[in-house]
This record gives C-alpha cells, structure tokens and sequence, in this order.
C-alpha cells in the first residue's frame, strides 16, 4: 500500500468538514480584499461647491461671510468679518439667531439694532459684578 492511502486525515471541528466534503484541499492564491474605502476624489465629487474663496484663511473670516450671506448683506461682508474677528461669538450668534426668527424687511439692521443691545447688556452685567466685588 503506498503512504497516501495509510494516512487519513483526522476531524477535529465537524462542523468544518460537513462544509468541506474533500479531505484534499488544494492551496488557492489569497486575494487581496476589496477595500471599503473609497478615492478621495470620489468623496470630493459627491460635494458642489459653489465658489471658492482662496483669500478667506481664518475661521472668524469665514463666518463673517456667513453671516453676511444669512442676512442678505454682501456689501458690507468687510463689516462681518471685522466684527466676527472682534466681538465674542456668543453676542453674535444671539443675534444671528434673533434676526433669523424675525420676519424683519432689513435683517442687517435688526442684526446691528440686537448687538449693540447685547453689548450694553453685557457692560452693564460686567459693570454691576465689579461693583459688587469691590463692595464685599
């Protein structure tokens, strides 16, 4: 008898040779898998852009855009990006979101109305703590 057929080849998981019927297993060539991921040009392509801004370098300068497209303004976009650079970004986006919720005919006026009120708010706050530290 010659050696292949004296040795045989022992099931150690029988679930595993229920699905694999031969006891020979010939040695098959690993394929890469097809990956997941996709190009980036693929992802890019997926977005439109509108228009593209090169001088616009700093966050605050993108939302001074911002917001001069939300409230209908581009003329004044220098004025934005002036005040987003400056002002707190809370006082902005109160107002941001007062002006948005108004049915107002000039939303960049009402904006510049409810900020300055912010603003005289938060002295008059600022003013009455140091009072009251410098009193206790």
């Amino acid at each position: 008898m010659s050696k292949a057929k004296l040795t045989q080849a022992v099931s150690l998981f029988s679930t595993i040779d229920q699905t694999n019927s031969s006891p020979v297993k010939k040695a098959k060539k690993a394929k890469s898998p097809k990956s997941d991921f996709s190009s980036s040009k693929d992802l890019l392509s997926c977005y439109q852009m509108t228009e593209q801004n090169k001088h616009i370098t700093h966050e605050f300068q993108s939302f001074g855009c911002h917001l001069a497209e939300v409230l209908a303004d581009k003329r004044h976009t220098s004025l934005y990006i002036k005040l987003a650079k400056t002002v707190p970004r809370g006082l902005l986006e109160r107002a941001l979101s007062f002006v948005i919720d108004s049915a107002a005919d000039s939303k960049a006026k009402l904006f510049m109305w409810k900020l300055g009120q912010l603003q005289k708010s938060e002295k008059i706050k600022q003013s009455t703590e140091t009072k009251q530290d410098c009193g206790t």
